[in-house]
This record gives C-alpha cells, structure tokens and sequence, in this order.
C-alpha cells in the first residue's frame, strides 16, 4: 500500500519539510507570534502573496495546510488606494503600529514575537541612476535588527527577493545576521517552485554553460531570472566560488550576441537556447498558428528590448540570462555537462493568479525557518543574486561595458538535497 510516507520517501527529500510543517493541529501555548514588516499590502503585492499565507494558509502535498504561527502584528509603510492591511487587521485581529520597532515588541517594551517577515517589493519609492527602485528593505532590516540588539534577542528572519539594490548593503545584512546568528533567509519563489520536468542539476556534475531564458524587466524579474540560474549552477561540481565578471547588453547588442552563436564570438550557445524554448509552454507564434520554432527575424519582430547578462564564474563556467518579454512568458533553463550531448533543461512553472501557489512553496522555506531555526539552503546564494542585479544594472547604465566583479568571490556549498517542489 502507497502511503504518504512511501511516497515522500520514493519522489524524494526535495519535498521533505520540518516534520512540524504537517502537523494537523498546533496548539495555542505551541503557537509563534510573527510580524510582518511589509512596503505594502494591496491585491497581487508581495503582501498578498506571502503574509496572507500566515492567515488563512496555503496548499502542499495534496491538503492545506495552516502553519503554527499567528501574524501578531504588522507595520505597512504605504496604504495606496486598494490597500488591504486595515481590512485584514480587522478580519483576523492584528494590530498595525506606526514604527517597526513597535511592531516587533507588540507596543510593549520587550521584542515579543518569534519570527519576522520582511516584504520590500512594490509601493512608490524613487530610483537610483541605474534604474533600480530603491525598496528600504536594508532600512527595515537593521530597524528590525536594531530591535534585535537593543533588547538582547534575535528572532528568524525572511526576506522577500533580493537583500537591497545597494551591494554594501546587502553584504551588511548578512554580516549583521552572522554577527547576531539568527536564521536569515531570502531569495525568489523560482528555485522553490514546480519544474516540468521535475529535475534538478546532477549533484557535483561538470558544467560548462547555463542558459535561463525569462519575461519581465530589469531591477525586478532579471533576479527572477538569475536564482533560475543560480540554483541549479550552485551544485556543480566543486560548489560555489562566485562570479569573475558580468556585461550586460540591450536592443541591437542583443541581437548581434545571438548571430555570433557561441560565448566566445561574444554570444550563447543556440542549442541551449532552443532548448529553453522548447521547454517554454508560452512560446509565441504567428497568428493561427500552433508550435512553430520561431525564425530569428520573428524573434527580433517579437521582442522589443531584448536584455542579456553575460556572466563568467571563477572556474570558467559561463552563463547568460535573456529577458525577452514577447517571445515566452514564462522562465525556463538549460545547461550543457560535459560529456553529454544533449542539454539538461527545464521549464521552471509559476501557476497563474489568483492561485499562485508558488508563492506557497516559498512560504513553506520561510515557515521552515522560522519553525526549525534553519535555513533551508543558504544566504549566500541571494547575496549572490543580488549582486548579479546590481552589477547586470550597472553595466547597462555604463555603456554596457564589461565589468570586473571581484566583490562577487562568494564561496559557499549547497545542499545534496533538492528543495522545489514536487508534488
């Protein structure tokens, strides 16, 4: 007879969270107290994707599950029209309090809760000159860990996407995490979500070049884009030993990249290419048609700001991300291994709103960390990823220009483990 620990143990340890995950009932003395510190809360915001998760739960393994934590309190540092935090503080009994501070000790003088999440994504914030959004997610962060010190106390920390659009400060967060040695995780719902197929890079496989084909726009989907990467290239052989260099292109450069046809003529390899493409369920084509590869004119039809980061590891493996908003509309991923003649690919899935349920897979690395006090894989490879952000926006803002990313030796080893979703 299958039963749900057979299965758990046959599709493997990449669904497997903490054993107090499934638990059908919690009781009230057993309960955690979360805050949530958030930009804001509004329909289809990072809010409403992930603290509403600690309200009314979420979907895994076939049942819903309702985590043992209770949103205590919040701080929303934006109401725009349509904002939701005032009606969901009524409906489930939550105050919202003006500082950060306050949030965390609950009006009281002492931190009074066991885990924060930190929600930085979305509201009206200016930009810098190389076209990122400046979300205060360091400033929430060393309020909350201002808190943290003041008080004698540091609680688990999760926060949403990338750690700043600043290097420095993002590099700081981490430190500061180390130095007070409270869990902190983060990173993007893309490494956590469903595959089609459901694989992962071979542990300790030799790696030559990956490629990530994705939508969306730079500051904001390219670290999307980059964890797709990321995640897979962290377990190659070795592990990680950080980032050489990056050149960001746009437009025409693009374009020109793609004709060289290979890295070395200033391109990507176009078998890896039509490999992401062909794991891509939102391929565009020409009016009543069906599944056709487009022709390179097509794509340079299709897509009218084509961006592309070029970027090199410290032990040669060479990786590009594309955004091509027009031609697919979805992210997919491909790596050529030495030895084998075909591409490893996939197609990385993210199920449509309303029912965004890969929204639900990050939740449960984030519940995980709160409930374990371990990070489910590590910091350092959204450390990573940021930097890659900072240092692709920067390239573009300088002539896309190569550039020398020394900051970018970041050493770490992944889990064995594989941590998407399965099921």
């Amino acid at each position: 007879m299958l039963t749900r620990r057979s299965f758990l143990s046959t599709v493997g340890a990449g669904l497997v969270l903490a054993p107090n995950l499934f638990a059908a009932e919690t009781a009230p003395s057993q309960r955690k107290r979360l805050a949530v510190v958030t930009t804001e809360w509004r329909y289809k915001s990072h809010a409403w994707h992930m603290a509403e998760r600690f309200l009314v739960g979420y979907p895994i393994d076939g049942r819903w599950h309702r985590p043992p934590l209770d949103v205590v309190s919040a701080y929303v540092d934006q109401k725009p029209e349509g904002d939701l935090s005032v009606k969901r503080s009524k409906e489930f009994g939550f105050p919202i309090y003006p500082t950060i501070a306050e949030t965390l000790r609950c009006g009281g003088d002492k931190l009074a809760v066991d885990a924060v999440l930190i929600i930085g994504e979305h509201g009206n914030y200016p930009k810098s000159e190389f076209e990122q959004t400046k979300y205060p997610r360091y400033e929430f962060f060393k309020q909350v860990t201002d808190v943290f010190r003041q008080d004698g106390r540091a609680v688990p920390v999760f926060n949403d996407k990338h750690l700043s659009w600043k290097w420095e400060w993002a590099k700081e967060m981490v430190e500061i995490s180390r130095e007070l040695k409270f869990p902190f995780t983060a990173g993007s719902s893309l490494p956590v979500t469903w595959r089609m197929p459901a694989i992962d890079m071979p542990y300790g496989a030799e790696v030559e070049e990956l490629l990530g084909v994705s939508i969306g726009s730079i500051d904001s989907y390219d670290f999307h884009a980059l964890e797709v990467i990321q995640c897979m290239a962290e377990r190659r052989r070795g592990g990680e030993t950080g980032v050489v260099s990056m050149q960001a292109l746009r437009g025409d450069a693009v374009w020109k990249a793609m004709a060289a046809g290979n890295w070395a003529g200033g391109g990507w390899d176009p078998k890896l290419f039509e490999a992401c493409l062909s794991r891509s369920q939102t391929l565009a084509q020409p009016e009543s048609f069906s599944h056709r590869y487009p022709t390179p004119a097509q794509i340079r039809e299709w897509v009218k700001e084509p961006v592309a980061y070029r970027y090199e590891y410290a032990d040669g493996v060479k990786a590009t991300m594309l955004m091509m908003n027009g031609l697919i509309g979805d992210f997919t991923f491909a790596a050529r291994l030495k030895g084998e003649a075909e591409p490893l690919s996939t197609l990385f899935y993210l199920p449509p709103n309303p029912n965004v349920t890969y929204s639900a897979s990050l939740m449960s690395k984030a519940e995980e960390t709160f409930l374990t006090g371990k990070s489910p894989y590590p910091i350092e490879r959204t450390l990573l990823t940021t930097g890659l952000v900072e240092a692709g926006v920067r390239s573009l803002g300088t002539g896309q220009k190569r550039l020398e990313t020394p900051h970018l030796a970041i050493r770490y080893q992944a889990p064995r483990e594989s941590t998407f979703a399965r099921s």
